[in-house]
């Protein structure tokens, strides 16, 4: 039977990072997985997570399960980070579950909208999340793409995108990144969120919410705007919720999903719903990464600290765009100061898929084959390298 399975093609960024481990270059950059990087190149573990950490694990009396939908503290103190103050209202419509990453959130959502409408469609931005293609895909929901970016002009293709919403029939569903939109870095300010909130309501879409770097764009309360103002605007909402890069909690795979209904029976109907699927997917969440979370949100001195230096991470960052787009600038007299009103860990370079094959061969830069690359991998040692490079790439 097996012998009929044919060779799985290398994943394109998970190809990179192999690629670059290989390299023995002193002169090579990762610029590939997204991963936070500290001054040091290292991915670093937040200090109020490795302290809780110790703590969860001195205190821990048993390694029995947990139920499907999770770690309660955990599901209550992310809800609440997630949503602010905005949601006491309604927190008897909100239903929650634990899931293995932001990942196992998106595809646990996407089993639960299909349970409800089979054969439903999905609408995501152009372009998206490679990932996101097999994750919602593969539970069977059909995708298909609003507009979203302007290559051309490397800014937000905004009109069109209402303009696509805005034609879209009742209950369609919509895929939107809360904040640092991965691939590209561009994101909608609060103006233009609130646009999309009304239009969102008024066409009684479906919103699905994607925040997997909340705190990395500018701090965790403006972050998670785009969220806050759905959740006010619309009956029903689902967010999938990722721990990796803000709590440093990569390999634990530390996720939720949120769904807002339409009142407190819909409500229990649903996490029950969320219960059977859990069950049938992963049966149990793992815990480790979902406690360490709940300590670190619940202790206040954590809690400060860990904001601390989140802070710090997402004020680097912001700090590195603007270093690199003035580099590159200067480097290929062209305007790449579009760079600095982006946010996140992601920019999107207009690179060819050949210029991205010389910059890895020729300089020993690696990135994505779309031209993506991981802000957090420039540093003030290797920019100068980086921005003369790629713009002699680019100039040909």
């Amino acid at each position: 039977m097996l012998e009929t399975l044919t060779r799985v093609p290398p994943d394109p960024i998970l190809g990179v990072s192999a690629a670059f481990q290989k390299d023995d270059s002193p002169e090579k950059v990762d610029l590939g997985v997204g991963v936070y990087k500290d001054e040091s190149g290292k991915t670093p573990i937040p200090r109020a997570v490795k302290r809780a950490e110790q703590e969860v694990l001195a205190a821990q009396q048993s390694k029995s399960y947990l139920s499907p939908i999770g770690n309660p503290g955990f599901n209550a103190q992310v809800a609440a980070l997630t949503f602010g103050s905005d949601l006491v209202g309604r927190k008897g419509d909100l239903s929650l579950a634990q899931a293995p990453g932001g990942s196992g959130a998106l595809r646990l959502g996407a089993e639960l909208l299909i349970a409800a409408r089979p054969g439903s469609s999905i609408h995501v931005s152009d372009p998206t999340w490679a990932n996101h293609v097999p994750l919602l895909g593969n539970a069977g929901l059909r995708l298909e793409k609003y507009p979203y970016y302007d290559a051309a002009h490397n800014t937000l293709a905004f009109d069109r995108m209402i303009e696509y919403f805005d034609a879209l029939p009742a209950g369609a569903i919509v895929l939107l990144h809360a904040c640092c939109h991965n691939p590209t870095g561009q994101d909608l300010d609060a103006s233009q969120w609130s646009a999309v909130a009304e239009v969102l309501a008024r066409r009684r879409l479906i919103p699905f919410m994607d925040m997997a770097y909340h705190g990395l764009g500018e701090d965790l309360d403006r972050d998670a705007t785009s969220i806050r103002l759905i959740a006010k605007a619309v009956p029903e909402l689902l967010v999938a919720v990722s721990c990796s890069k803000n709590f440093g909690l990569y390999r634990e795979r530390t996720g939720m999903l949120a769904v807002l209904s339409a009142g407190s029976e819909p409500a229990s109907i649903v996490s029950g719903q969320l219960g059977r699927l859990a069950r049938t997917l992963w049966s149990m969440p793992p815990d480790h990464g979902a406690a360490i979370v709940d300590r670190v949100l619940s202790q206040p001195e954590l809690r400060q600290d860990w904001m601390t230096e989140l802070r710090h991470m997402a004020n680097r960052i912001n700090s590195l765009r603007t270093l690199l787009a003035d580099r590159l600038t200067e480097a290929s007299q062209r305007d790449f100061s579009w760079i600095k009103t982006q946010r996140g860990m992601f920019s999107r370079l207009p690179l060819t898929a050949d210029q991205v094959v010389t910059a890895r061969e020729a300089l020993h830069i690696y990135m994505a084959p779309d031209g993506r690359i991981n802000i957090a991998g420039v540093s003030p040692a290797n920019v100068e390298h980086v921005a003369t490079g790629l713009a002699a790439v680019m100039r040909g």
